[in-house]
């Protein structure tokens, strides 16, 4: 292998039909490779990539084809399987221009293949100093025309000669960042769609034995009556279940669309093959023996991972329990569990196989129902953002419930989950809280943040991140069935005094305003609720109503329920959610039903909860998410590239030199780029230096410890200085308090009074930038008072983040304190979001201290570590899938 051969350009992508390929650098011994791909070309692509006929390429026009610099001279191809399907190069012809030209496979064409290398190869431009593209294309070339055009850079076109000559600017745009969004979101969706809505199926190692793997997944098929056929493979039986066996994949006699593989984890990698030569379009291994076996079994799954990719499958697992969709014209259900909810509108990710079946008995209970369900077991592929691609699409899906226990790219999640979370409610159970680690076998990075920085950027997503699966399903019946809270006041109408006052003490603790409850006493019947409900309903005051039936002994149940269906139904003003503990019954009851599409619990159904506080906590996440979906531009990041982007780019590389750092700089002069200063601070080596330092900056100054470390520590400063015998005694003694080898430093003294505060940033190697803030009192860095949030910053974000520490009320003119600007300082962490989405080398910022005080902010300190990346940032660049490794 060549020294220079990049191998981090190379990537599995997901094309426009939900196939996939993999993408590298051509390689010399690509050169049989590409000849046979050539062979396979029709007349008309040769004439539009040559300007004429040219039926065969000469060995000198292969050996050049083939070897590359990979710096002027760069060819990637894409390629399905064993075959090369596509190639696109350029070759260098100015100190920043390349000419471009690229060749699909007439078979392969449409797929979007030509798209998404056009985006890699733009990526390797740019890493390698090339800003502009030029290509010639014959005007009858209408394809290459459109791909160039529609990629989202400045495109300009001119005719000569009868060519067009097309010259993109490189620079990424709004534009092109949506369009590569836009076509990943569509390429996956259509990914996951494959999967989820087969036409015919079959079951590996679907054997007779009773209760065996294969066996169970074949039976549950038959027994949702799955809408297409059903074929067993099994070597040496002629049928199972009654249903006719076939040896092989190859030997069925029919399309298959999706495989289940139950066989021992030895045989699945020859199998993937197989279902490759058979047209298959999607694999789900229930098999167990991967990656959660130890580094053996790893190497075992990444080789199944990259196979399956490279033949152009998605994979579900490995150790998975299936998947299932409850659609009508499908009834899918190709998983280990033999209860199945019924027809509904939630989405449900798990990645835990064992838990799975429980949480699909339990979601049953309840009747609440399911649109689909998928268990990704080790998530070696498909992942939990697969899915959300694919339900934000689904009309059928409503409401996104998913039960994690890693993340593979938690950037991108934030990402999807910022859009999806707008018009769709994505409920989280989050496992790993207080160790953040990793499950064995899950192909997915460790966090290394905070339990508290992971929630903070849940809620900067929009995503409701819930304690345990209980409140998942309580709050998914509520979001499923009843429309969003207006507002926190709640109105309590019950036949039960003490349950009434725990409803009400649960909304206090819970930041609701509950209203006076409405007591109808013991005996009340159908009529007095429906009317207590309708009234309390129509009061202005009411943004919701949580309802409390507990008769002493069996009331007119039926009747009751009728009432209030009827009475939520037939208000007339804002939609108002209504809550109920029926009887302390959980779920969505038949009796308190609308009925729905498919006989299901339809919009209007009432929820119905085991005792009014768990009603009221659902209803206070709910109410903090529709706050969240009113929020102005809640769902967008304001992102802008100043004057001072390049020039702070620029800063950065000749910083680093040639070197990969880390190197500890002093951020002022990257900051003063983006328009940030940093007030400028003098080292004293003596009383006399600090005196003159003094004069320059102004009276009166601060004198301090130089190093940011040790004047973060009491007694390491003195504020007020205002004249030169003050900051001379001042120096004096706190040189006895360090010692005369600690170094000193004096500071003009910012205005008084204000608030203390630390902004930074850290590049997390799995999410990517994370902003934190925090006040500098001493008793808020030893309490860890601090919020998150991934750059860059809307300011929405950055509202939210400087509200989101306990600390908080000491800005806003609480407990004595004077309020203080803070909108100059939502501002400035903005800016600083900014700084850290742009310069990929900052691997830390730190501000400390920012003081905050009526006449806007100081930054009085700011360092920061630069080194080059380690690898691509999370999220950025063109598309690819999740990595594995590499077989080179």
């Amino acid at each position: 292998m060549d020294v220079r051969y990049p191998t981090h350009w190379e990537a599995d992508v997901v094309l426009a039909d939900g196939g996939t390929a993999h993408v590298r650098p051509i390689r010399p011994e690509d050169a049989d490779r590409l000849r046979a791909f050539y062979s396979r070309l029709s007349p008309e692509s040769i004439y539009f990539r040559f300007f004429g006929p040219h039926p065969r390429l000469s060995d000198r026009e292969v050996e050049r084809f083939t070897n590359v610099d990979y710096v002027d001279r760069v060819a990637l191809i894409a390629t399905i399987g064993t075959e090369m399907v596509a190639v696109i190069r350029y070759d260098k012809t100015g100190p920043s221009e390349a000419e471009i030209a690229f060749l699909v496979e007439d078979a392969h064409q449409g797929r979007g293949i030509a798209s998404v290398l056009l985006e890699h190869l733009a990526a390797t431009a740019r890493e390698n100093g090339i800003a502009t593209f030029i290509a010639d294309v014959l005007p009858a070339n209408q394809k290459m025309i459109a791909v160039l055009r529609q990629a989202g850079y400045t495109a300009q076109s001119s005719f000569t000669e009868g060519v067009v000559r097309m010259t993109l600017d490189l620079t990424p745009t709004e534009t092109s960042l949506e369009v590569t969004v836009a076509r990943e979101h569509r390429a996956e969706a259509r990914s996951i769609e494959r999967l989820l809505n087969p036409r015919s199926v079959a079951v590996v190692g679907a054997s007779r034995e009773p209760g065996g793997v294969g066996q169970t997944v074949l039976r549950n098929l038959l027994a949702a009556d799955f809408s297409g056929p059903v074929y067993p493979v099994h070597r040496e039986v002629r049928a199972v279940a009654g249903v006719r066996a076939y040896p092989s994949v190859t030997a069925i006699d029919g399309e298959v669309d999706l495989a289940v593989l139950a066989v021992p984890a030895e045989g699945v990698i020859d199998l993937v093959k197989e279902c490759a030569e058979k047209g298959v379009r999607g694999l789900i291994v229930v098999s167990s023996g991967f990656g959660e076996t130890g580094p053996e079994g790893r190497r075992r799954q990444d080789e199944l991972v990259r196979i399956a990719r490279a033949y152009g499958l998605r994979v579900v697992g490995p150790n998975c329990l299936g998947i299932a969709n409850t659609d009508p014209a499908v009834r899918l259900n190709a998983t280990l569990a033999a209860t199945i909810p019924g027809r509904g509108r939630v989405g449900f990710f798990s990645q835990s196989g064992a838990l799975g079946t429980a949480l699909l008995h339990r979601v049953a209970q309840r009747g609440m129902g399911i649109s689909s369900f998928v268990s990704a077991g080790n998530r070696a592929d498909v992942s939990g953002n697969d899915l959300l691609q694919y339900w934000e699409e689904d009309r059928a899906t409503e409401v996104i419930l998913l039960y994690l226990e890693s993340f593979g790219n938690p950037r991108k999640f934030a990402r999807l989950a910022r859009r999806i979370s707008r018009r769709k409610p994505i409920v989280v159970v989050k496992t790993g809280g207080t160790t953040q680690g990793v499950p064995l076998g899950h192909a997915a990075p460790a966090l290394g943040l905070p339990d508290t920085a992971l929630t903070s950027l849940f809620e900067q997503a929009g995503v409701i991140r819930v304690d345990d699966l209980i409140q998942q399903f309580d709050l998914a019946q509520l979001l499923a069935h009843q429309p969003l809270p207006a507002g926190p006041r709640v109105g309590v109408v019950g036949n039960s005094d003490a349950l009434a006052l725990l409803a009400v003490d649960a909304c206090v603790r819970a930041g609701l305003e509950p209203r006076p409850p409405v007591n109808l006493g013991a005996e009340a019947g159908p009529a007095e609720f429906g009317a207590a409900l309708s009234e309390c309903l129509a009061a202005d005051e009411v943004d919701a109503v949580v309802v409390i039936y507990m008769p002493p002994i069996p009331g007119r149940r039926e009747e009751v329920a009728a009432a209030l269906v009827e009475a939520a139904r037939g208000h007339m003003g804002v939609a108002k959610p209504v809550l109920a503990t029926f009887e302390g019954r959980v779920g969505m009851l038949p009796e308190l039903s609308v009925d729905g599409r498919d006989g299901t619990p339809g919009r209007g159904s009432i929820p119905s909860y085991a005792a009014p506080e768990e009603a009221v906590r659902a209803l206070a996440h709910a109410v903090k998410y529709a706050a969240w979906r009113e929020s102005p531009a809640a769902g967008e990041v304001l992102i802008g590239r100043g004057e001072g982007s390049e020039a702070a780019r620029s800063l950065v590389r000749r910083t680093l030199g040639d070197g990969e750092g880390p190197v500890v700089v002093d951020a002022a002069e990257l900051l003063a780029l983006y328009g940030v200063e940093v007030w400028p601070v003098a080292s004293a080596p003596s009383a006399e230096a600090a005196v003159e330092a003094a004069d320059r900056f102004g009276w009166p100054v601060v004198l301090k410890a130089a190093d940011p470390e040790a004047a973060k520590r009491a007694g390491t400063i003195r504020l007020g200085l205002a004249g030169p015998e003050a900051l001379r005694q001042a120096y004096d003694d706190l040189s006895r308090v360090l010692g005369p080898q600690t170094e000193l430093a004096v500071q003009r003294m910012a205005p008084q009074p204000a608030v203390p505060t630390v902004i930074s940033v850290e590049d997390n190697p799995a999410v990517g930038p994370v902003v934190s803030f925090g006040l500098g009192e001493i008793t808020a860095r030893l309490l860890d008072d601090r919020a998150y949030r991934l750059a860059p910053l809307s300011a929405v974000d950055a509202a939210t983040l400087v509200r989101s520490v306990r600390a908080a009320p000491l800005l806003f003119g609480e407990y004595g304190h004077p309020p203080v600007d803070v909108g100059a300082l939502e501002e400035l962490l903005v800016v600083v979001g900014r700084v850290a989405d742009e310069i990929p080398q900052l691997h830390l910022l730190e501000l400390d201290p920012v003081l905050v005080g009526e006449w806007g902010v100081a930054v009085l300190g700011a360092r920061a570590v630069l080194r080059e990346p380690q690898g691509p940032r999370p999220y950025g660049g063109p598309r690819r899938l999740g990595t594995v490794t590499p077989n080179l």
